[in-house]
């Protein structure tokens, strides 16, 4: 029996998938059986055949084989921002590091931990992330913006609300997402 028929089989079934080698590290390297996946144009697919199921789990989906596999955060890193305008029209796009282009928008919106104090989120703070594309169930496949990346993000940030809450954020594609609490004022003053 071949293997494509032997997984086509499984499918048929109903049998759940099984787990695959492959394990996403935070920092965005993809090993297989413990060793960096050294080939981007490999990465690139694999990132490509990635999807969630209706529990959360990551399935990387081929037409030969379906598995689970690891991801320590997210499988995804944005590298890299160019934005276009200003204001509410400003336009915000991301790629990622399997260059996956993303515009920031009420389809692919940036999510933040914000509406905490900044000592909250521990000595790395609270990375925002970006939903790149939908999953099979209820959880979207994101990347997390890199340091460079939050950074150039930060500078763009301008005043805003967010449930009523005064805060820091940025426009894109007619949407403000925020990124931080407004920084309090120094009461002592």
């Amino acid at each position: 029996m071949s293997r494509h028929t032997a997984c086509t089989e499984k499918a048929a079934t109903g049998e759940a998938p099984g787990k695959l080698p492959f394990l996403i590290r935070r920092d965005g390297v993809w090993l297989y059986r413990g060793s960096p996946i050294k080939r981007k144009e490999m990465v690139c697919l694999f990132g490509s055949l990635l999807t969630r199921d209706e529990a959360g789990g990551y399935l990387l989906r081929s037409p030969f084989e379906t598995g689970y596999i690891d991801v320590e955060d997210v499988p995804f890193l944005a590298v890299e921002l160019d934005w276009k305008g200003c204001g509410r029209m400003q336009k915000l796009c991301f790629r990622t590091n399997v260059d996956e282009p993303v515009v920031a928008s009420r389809e692919h919106p940036i999510r933040a931990i914000w509406n905490v104090p900044t000592e909250a989120c521990g000595d790395g703070g609270c990375p925002p992330y970006l939903l790149v594309r939908a999953g099979d169930g209820q959880f979207p496949i994101e990347a997390r913006l890199s340091r460079p990346v939050w950074y150039e993000l930060a500078a763009l940030a301008e005043p805003g609300m967010c449930q009523g809450v005064p805060c820091m954020g940025v426009w894109s594609c007619d949407c403000f997402f925020p990124l931080a609490r407004m920084p309090a004022e120094n009461s002592d003053v």
